[in-house]
Order: C-alpha cells, then sequence, then structure tokens
C-alpha cells in the first residue's frame, strides 16, 4: 500500500477487521494480510498484531507477507542476506529493521526508489533479474526480492540457475506458506527452490 494508502496500523486496523470479517463468510483456511512493506513496519510485535487484528475479527488463521518471508528464510537457513526492493531508502531500512529482530543479516539493499503501486507493477521480471545480478554478493546466502505487487515472482528460476544460491520473493513465500497451512504439499514448476524443499 503506497501513497495516500499507505498508514500506520493504528489507522488502518478498522478496516482490515471489516475486510476479515466480510471474507470470514466463505469459510477460509486462511486468510493473508498480502503487504510486505506494511506487515513489516511495525517490527515482529506489529507483524503480531496484523495477524491478531485479523483473526479476532474473522475466526479464521491469519499470516502476513512479513511472516511467510521469515519462514521461508529460515526454512534455507539462511543468515546472510542481499535485499531488492522498488521502495524507497526509508521502507527498505525499516524491512531491515524487521529482518534484523528475525535474525537475518541484510549485507546489501537495494531500493529502486519508485513511488507507488503502478510504478511497481511496470518492472518486468527480465529487468528484475538483471538488478539482481548487478547486485551480486558473494558473502551472501541468499536473495530476497521484497514486495508483492510485482512480477518478481516470474524471475525466481532464471534468478536461482545464475545465482546458485536461494531466491525468495514476497508472493513466492505467501503462497508456499499458505498453501502449506492448507495441507497442500506439491512442487510448482517455476517457483524455485522452496517449492522443491521438503517442509
Amino acid at each position: 500500500m503506497t501513497g495516500k494508502w499507505h498508514k500506520p496500523l493504528n489507522e488502518i486496523k478498522d478496516a482490515i477487521a471489516e475486510a476479515a470479517a466480510a471474507l470470514s463468510d466463505t469459510n477460509p483456511g486462511v486468510i493473508v494480510f498480502n503487504c510486505t512493506a506494511n506487515s513489516m513496519e511495525g517490527g515482529l510485535a506489529g507483524e503480531a498484531r496484523v495477524r491478531e487484528v485479523i483473526q479476532e475479527a474473522s475466526g479464521c488463521p491469519a499470516i502476513t507477507a512479513g511472516q511467510a518471508i521469515t519462514e521461508a528464510l529460515k526454512l534455507f537457513q539462511l543468515k546472510k542476506l542481499v535485499l531488492i526492493s522498488p521502495y524507497v531508502a526509508a521502507t527498505n531500512q525499516h524491512e531491515i529493521r524487521f529482518l534484523s529482530e528475525a535474525g537475518f543479516d541484510v549485507i546489501h539493499d537495494l531500493g529502486l526508489g519508485l513511488r507507488g503501486g503502478a510504478q511497481y507493477i511496470n518492472v518486468t521480471p527480465q529487468r528484475w533479474k538483471e538488478i539482481a545480478l548487478e547486485n551480486v554478493r558473494p558473502e551472501a546466502d541468499g536473495y530476497l526480492l521484497s514486495c508483492t505487487n510485482t512480477t518478481m515472482i516470474e524471475a525466481i528460476e532464471e534468478l536461482e540457475q545464475s545465482l546458485k544460491k536461494p531466491v525468495v520473493t514476497s508472493n513466492q513465500a505467501v503462497l508456499w506458506a499458505s498453501l502449506r497451512r492448507l495441507n497442500i504439499a506439491q512442487p510448482i514448476p517455476g517457483l524455485g527452490r522452496l517449492f522443491r524443499t521438503a517442509s
């Protein structure tokens, strides 16, 4: 959520609760708060609060993009990360703080400085691949491409082949974490090591 839609949790929690309550009418197996930056902005406690708001309003299990990403990174036992995003520097910094609190060391980061979702989604998978390869750090043991409003997920397979290291993206991690909670375990071609790794 960007621009006028980017607000702290205390200003949007009522809207989150209302949306979650409406979704509960379908009795979903899981409800996802699918915004990486917003779910990480308040640190681990803030991320947990987002899930709590959803669960209290809906009675359904909830996950956030931030939680899904940390679970994926921990599956690979990654510690030293390169973080790449479409965000401005301040947003990258609060994601770095969240990741540090969760036990990860971001050794290098790049934010493209784009100003909103319409710009984020216009970056092609090929361009994300090029950007990642321009920011290789040999000491990194994994790469995180952050933001759900992007085409990054389409670049994973080729990137992992080039980097020879795990690549986690926001949408890939959310899909994987959601399927785990629904007890659906099957490889999905094109989505990288995460979907080929036993969980």
